[in-house]
């Protein structure tokens, strides 16, 4: 029996879809059957995490996101999942409020970029992520060092992700722009690009970028997969009784 995966959704709903239908296809991709792992999502209400994010109030946003994911492992989910990035700024007080392992997307996509060989790379994601020091922080004790947009380059990629991917807007110009900062973040030296935001993929592509791109949602899903996936240890031993 799989373990079984709890995610933590609805930041926004367009990306932890993509959660769930990596993890089954490359299921059924590797295994040409349909016994990929239970999964267990909660999607919660994107909006008052929102809110919480631009007033600063990431203590209330740990709390919620710590009760959520604790009733995904009362449902009885084996490990969790928070299928976005920018709510990773709190991912250690998560952690240590939840009774159950979760999974970092950062580890996952170190471990991407690194296997990749490529030692320095452009981040793009919301504000918060490439303005606050987690993500680069994280990145940058797993070997990888991180270049970021400029700060009005910044501005304009929060206001696409917010008021554009996170509705499932596509837009022709806004792609144009993301090309463009990604051009300049390898003008800089950026081996490989980083999708630091789970909505990003949805609008960028591979043949937009003249270096790799790191998709951190599929990273995360496949880590995911790979632990669901894995055998249970062995017990140990028992010992010979004596006599």
């Amino acid at each position: 029996m799989h373990r079984r995966i709890g995610i933590l959704g609805g930041m926004s709903p367009e990306s932890t879809t993509v959660y769930y239908e990596h993890i089954t296809r490359r299921y059924a991709e590797q295994f040409g059957d349909y016994g990929y792992p239970e999964i267990l999502i909660y999607s919660v209400c994107f909006q008052q995490f929102v809110d919480w994010q631009h007033a600063g109030r990431w203590d209330e946003a740990a709390r919620e996101m710590a009760r959520a994911l604790e009733a995904l492992r009362a449902a009885g989910a084996d490990f969790g999942l928070i299928a976005t990035n920018t709510m990773h700024i709190v991912f250690d007080a998560v952690q240590q409020a939840v009774r159950m392992p979760l999974l970092s997307i950062i580890e996952a996509t170190a471990a991407g970029v690194l296997a990749a060989g490529v030692r320095t790379a452009g981040l793009l994601g919301t504000v918060f992520t490439m303005r606050e020091p987690f993500f680069r922080a994280g990145l940058a004790r797993a070997g990888v060092a991180v270049q970021v947009p400029a700060p009005d380059d910044q501005e304009h990629l929060n206001h696409v992700i917010y008021q554009e991917l996170c509705r499932g807007e596509i837009r022709d110009e806004s792609r144009r722009f993301f090309r463009e900062v990604i051009e300049r973040l390898q003008a800089d030296g950026a081996k490989g690009i980083i999708l630091g935001c789970t909505e990003i993929p949805l609008l960028v592509r591979p043949e937009d970028s003249a270096v790799p791109l790191f998709n951190t949602t599929l990273l995360h899903a496949e880590q995911a997969l790979r632990r669901a996936l894995e055998p249970d240890p062995a017990p140990p031993p028992v010992p010979a009784s004596a006599g």
